[in-house]
C-alpha cells in the first residue's frame, strides 16, 4: 500500500508537468495534421464540386481549433492542475476533465463551422470583404473585450466560477471555452476568407489569438488587428 501511495504522491507532485507535456503533445499532433495539408486535395481540384463528408469537415475543424486554441488555454488548465496539487486529489478532480469541457465547446463550434462550410461558398470576394470588416468591427466591440478579459485572467476566472466535482470541472472548462469562443469566433470565421487548411493563415490567426490572451496589454494588439482588418476589407470592396 505504501508503494502505491508513494507512486500516487509522485504523480500528483508532477501532475502539472505531465499536463503541460500532454497539452504540448496534443497541440503538436493537431499542428502536424494541419501541416500535412489534410483536406487540401479538395481545394487543389476545383473541378470537383463534391465537398468532403460532413463528419470529415467537423473533424478537420475540431483539430484545427484545438491546434489554434490549446496553447492560449494552457495557462488556465495548468493553473487548475496547480490548484489540484495544493488542495489534494480528493477535493479536486483531474485537470483533464476541465480540459475536456473546454474541448467540447470547440467541438460544438466545429459542428456549426463544418455545417456552414458544407452549404455555403465564400468564393464571392464581396462576401469575403464584408466578413473581414465584420471581424475587424467585432475586435473593437465591448463583447469581445468582456470575453477577452476572462481569458486573460485564469486565476480570477477559476476563483469566480469554481464548482466542485466532475460536473463542476466540466462546467468550468466549458464556461472557459465559451468565453474563448466569444472572444475568437469572428477571427476563426476568417478561415473562410484565407482558406480553410491554409497553414500560413491559420498560423497568423493563432499568433493574434495568443498575443491577445498571453501578452501584457495584448488587447491593444487585437484592436490594432481589428482596425487593419476593417481597412483591408474596405480596400477590397472599393477595388
Amino acid at each position: 500500500m505504501s508503494s502505491a501511495a508513494d507512486l500516487t504522491g509522485k504523480v500528483l507532485r508532477h501532475e502539472r508537468a505531465i499536463v503541460a507535456i500532454g497539452i504540448a503533445l496534443l497541440a503538436g499532433l493537431c499542428w502536424w495534421y494541419l501541416a500535412a495539408g489534410a483536406g487540401m486535395e479538395v481545394e487543389a481540384m476545383p473541378h470537383m464540386a463534391a465537398q468532403p463528408p460532413l463528419g470529415a469537415l467537423i473533424t478537420m475543424w475540431w483539430l484545427m481549433m484545438l491546434a489554434m486554441m490549446l496553447p492560449s488555454a494552457a495557462p488556465a488548465i495548468l493553473l487548475y492542475a496547480q490548484v489540484r496539487r495544493q488542495r489534494g486529489r480528493e477535493s479536486v478532480v483531474q485537470p483533464w476533465i476541465f480540459a475536456a469541457g473546454y474541448a467540447l465547446v470547440w467541438l460544438a463550434f466545429s459542428l456549426a463551422a463544418g455545417a456552414i462550410q458544407s452549404r455555403v461558398t465564400f468564393a464571392d470576394p464581396r462576401l469575403a470583404s464584408v466578413l473581414l470588416i465584420a471581424a475587424g468591427a467585432y475586435q473593437l466591440s465591448p463583447l469581445k473585450n468582456a470575453c477577452l478579459r476572462q481569458c486573460q485572467s485564469p486565476a480570477r476566472f477559476l476563483s469566480r466560477h469554481w464548482r466542485p466535482g466532475v460536473g463542476g470541472a466540466l462546467r468550468l472548462g466549458a464556461l472557459h471555452g465559451a468565453y474563448c469562443v466569444g472572444c475568437c469566433w469572428m477571427l476563426m470565421a476568417l478561415l473562410f476568407v484565407g482558406g480553410v487548411m491554409n497553414f500560413a493563415w491559420i498560423a497568423a490567426l493563432t499568433l493574434i489569438v495568443g498575443v491577445e490572451k498571453l501578452v501584457p496589454r495584448g488587447e491593444w494588439i487585437g484592436r490594432a488587428a481589428g482596425i487593419a482588418l476593417i481597412g483591408w476589407g474596405a480596400f477590397r470592396l472599393l477595388s
